[in-house]
């Protein structure tokens, strides 16, 4: 592990969240979290999705935090049907936002539940300013809630999706994007999965590339 990536504990609404995090050698740097995948389904912070996000930003110079929901790791509590784990995000963000008060802008991203839960938060905090769905499960959660979607962002998800029909993604994508001065973008990876598990080089070539875009005016 990076020596530069500490082990933190995150005061949360059920207890201590374990947490892995980068603070940048620029206290304007940009600040993100990323969120896991499902908890009753393996999910951790530690899944290679995650991970591989997390030094995605942190190659490109933000302060990041990824984080185990409740009942996760070493974080205290026990799965909350998403109720949780949204106030666990919210408890997460205020802890960075508090490391990096001079921060300049705010990403929120997140890995198939944690897409999810990273939408959520994203409509009751203002301050983000971009967000990253990665395989994103519009047929088996509802997104209604981004009823207008407060700011742009990019969907990633695998062509091969075996969870996720493709035109699911492309109709949450079309009206996500149909409203004024919202930009949402699609990538599409071809050949990959829903959990990239073959293909995760061409996934951070593209989160790259579209945080290069996004944060070339910063």
């Amino acid at each position: 592990m990076d020596s530069k990536i500490k082990e933190v504990f995150i005061p949360g609404p059920a207890g201590r969240l374990e947490a892995k995090y980068f603070k940048s050698k620029k206290n304007t740097s940009p600040i993100a979290l990323v969120l896991h995948p499902h908890p009753q389904y393996g999910g951790t912070m530690n899944n290679s999705v995650v991970v591989e996000t997390f030094n995605t930003f942190m190659d490109n110079n933000f302060s990041v935090c990824r984080f185990n929901f409740r009942g996760v790791g070493k974080s205290d509590g026990e799965f909350d049907n998403g109720q949780g784990e949204l106030a666990d995000a919210a408890a997460a963000l205020d802890w960075v936002e508090r490391e990096n008060f001079d921060n300049s802008h705010c990403w929120i991203a997140g890995f198939s539940f944690g897409a999810l839960i990273a939408m959520q938060l994203l409509m009751r905090r203002p301050e983000i300013n971009r967000f990253i769905a990665i395989s994103p499960q519009p047929n088996t959660f509802d997104f209604s809630f981004l009823s207008p979607c407060p700011t742009s962002g990019i969907i990633i998800h695998g062509k091969n999706d075996e969870l996720v029909p493709e035109e699911n993604i492309i109709e949450l994508t079309n009206r996500l994007s149909s409203q004024r001065g919202i930009k949402v973008d699609l990538k599409s990876i071809e050949d990959a999965n829903h959990f990239f598990s073959k293909n995760i080089d061409n996934l951070i070539s593209s989160l790259n590339e579209y945080l290069k875009k996004e944060t070339a005016l910063y």
